[in-house]
Formats: C-alpha cells, structure tokens, sequence
C-alpha cells in the first residue's frame, strides 16, 4: 500500500525537478559559486522532497524561498566558521611561547584545541579566570550573567577540560621548575 502512495509523490518530485531545477540553479547561481550552487539545488528538492505535501500548485516561487533560505544558512555556517578559525588563530597568538617556555608545544596545542572545543561560554569563563586573573565575581559581571551562572559555567568549562586532556592518550610531561623557584 505505502507504495502506491510513494508512487505519485515520486512522480510529482520529478515533475518538480524536470520543470524547475534549472531555475533554482540559476537563482542559486546569482547568489553563491557553481560548487554551493549544486548544494543549494540538492538541499532544496530534499526539503520539497520532505514537504512535498507543503509544495503549491504553482512551486517555483516556494522553491526559490527555500534555496534562498538554504544559501542563508550556508552563510551562516560559514560565518560561524570563520568565527571560530579566527578566535582559534587569536588564541595561538595569545598563547604564543616566551623564550625559554616552560610548556612544550605539543602540549600546549593538545590545551588550545581542548579549549577550542569548549562552549563559547564555558570557554569564556575558563579564560577569564585562569587567563585574565579575575575573580569569579569579576567575571561573572565581565560574562554579563550572575555569579551562580558564572559558578555553573566555569565548573562545567573545568571539568570538560580536565575529562578530555584526561581521555588524552598521549603522555603528560613533568613540567619543569623555574630557575630558583621549587619544584
């Protein structure tokens, strides 16, 4: 029975497809590169697909929508991405070593990467306490949020840090003491 009524929905999917991919191509391609385009047009009969029932009669207009809903999110992520590559390259910067760094730089790179896979929140909290030396009181107000937030935040940030260097296979080196410091 389910496929008899498959049949029809597939049909219609392919009426769409034949009548109108080359106008979504086309309005995808105004917008983005031949590469996104082609994911823009897939993405969009997915959601036709999905919606079929959603579909009007006259569907070119809807499927425009959804591409350009599809190209929005795209931008999107894109964004986040660049986001965080560039907060990523800030961090290896801030954390670049001083002559004489006591941290090796595997090390060091094993904690940036387990930083950079911390919530931005978390990952705020950490760094304005261990980083910039405030009180959590201080950094509560700096965070925008209340202290128990804070409290929460920055537990959690603490232990997901401590559970993935934990998880980490590689061996943890001694660090080594400051010249006339103590060990």
């Amino acid at each position: 029975m389910r496929r008899k009524q498959e049949a029809p929905a597939q049909e219609r999917l392919v009426t769409l497809w034949r009548s109108h991919a080359h106008r979504v191509m086309a309005y995808a391609l105004r917008h983005v590169d031949r590469d996104i385009a082609q994911d823009v047009v897939s993405e969009t009969f997915l959601v036709a697909w999905r919606r079929l029932a959603d579909v009007p009669d006259d569907p070119l207009p809807w499927l425009l929508v959804v591409a350009r809903n599809t190209i929005a999110n795209q931008r999107r992520s894109g964004h986040r991405q660049e986001r965080l590559a560039a907060e990523l390259e800030r961090f290896r910067q801030i954390a670049e070593p001083a002559a004489a760094a006591e941290v090796l730089v595997t090390e060091r790179a094993a904690v940036l990467a387990e930083l950079a896979a911390l919530t931005a929140k978390e990952r705020e909290a950490l760094l304005l306490v261990a980083w910039d030396g405030l009180s959590p009181k201080h950094a509560a107000k700096v965070a925008g949020c209340s202290l128990p937030a804070f409290h929460v935040r920055l537990t959690r940030a603490r232990r997901r840090l401590r559970a993935s260097l934990d998880a980490d296979p590689r061996p943890r080196p001694e660090p080594v003491p400051s010249i006339g410091g103590t060990a």
